[in-house]
């Protein structure tokens, strides 16, 4: 019990409280390192939440077509981009244009604007802008991933307001939601 008491006193004396001893600290260290180097192990996972086959190394993001009637000429080419840019970004996939070992493809099928939010006078007080992708995604490794659906995202602006006055503002945070939802379904398999 003495030495008990004595090693706290030490230990206070020189600043530090009793838990805090030598051996703490190196255990801590030690476990501290093992446990950063965890992650390396697991070979499907990673920090951006992909659960991608380790096999996979390549992916085509074919050019994206619109069949909806509106919208920018250049929307599916800035799709296509923000699509390749984001998959550079959060995988360790190399995009290459054909042939990879997953491929995106489709189409821009829905471009619309809809009332929403009625007021008493039954006019609308604000508008939605709604857009849908109908993506086709194949998976060379694994053919139970492959599908072919349709994404959509909207942004709400003020019906006194047109929608040329807010498209360049809604447009681009419709096509991050709609890249993110397109990514989680394939890459983070939600």
């Amino acid at each position: 019990m003495k030495k008990i008491e004595r090693v706290k006193n030490y230990e206070l004396r020189r600043g530090r409280p009793a838990v805090m001893s030598y051996r703490f600290r190196i255990w801590s260290l030690f476990l501290i390192l093992n446990s950063s180097l965890l992650p390396l192990s697991c070979g499907k996972y990673s920090f951006t939440g992909t659960t991608l086959d380790p096999t996979i190394k390549t992916i085509t993001v074919n050019t994206f077509t619109t069949s909806a009637a509106g919208g920018p000429a250049n929307l599916p080419i800035q799709f296509t981009e923000k699509l390749k840019e984001y998959y550079q970004r959060y995988t360790d996939l190399k995009v290459v244009p054909s042939n990879g070992d997953i491929i995106l493809e489709g189409s821009i099928s829905g471009y619309d604007v809809l009332p929403v939010a009625a007021t008493a006078s039954d006019q609308a007080a604000q508008n939605r802008l709604q857009v849908t992708a109908q993506v086709r995604f194949s998976n060379t490794k694994d053919e139970s991933k492959n599908f072919d659906q349709p994404f959509s995202f909207y942004q709400d602006f003020p019906a006194n307001q047109t929608l040329s006055q807010n498209e360049s503002r809604l447009l681009p945070k419709i096509q991050d939601q709609l890249v993110l939802d397109i990514f989680n379904k394939t890459a983070a398999d939600w």
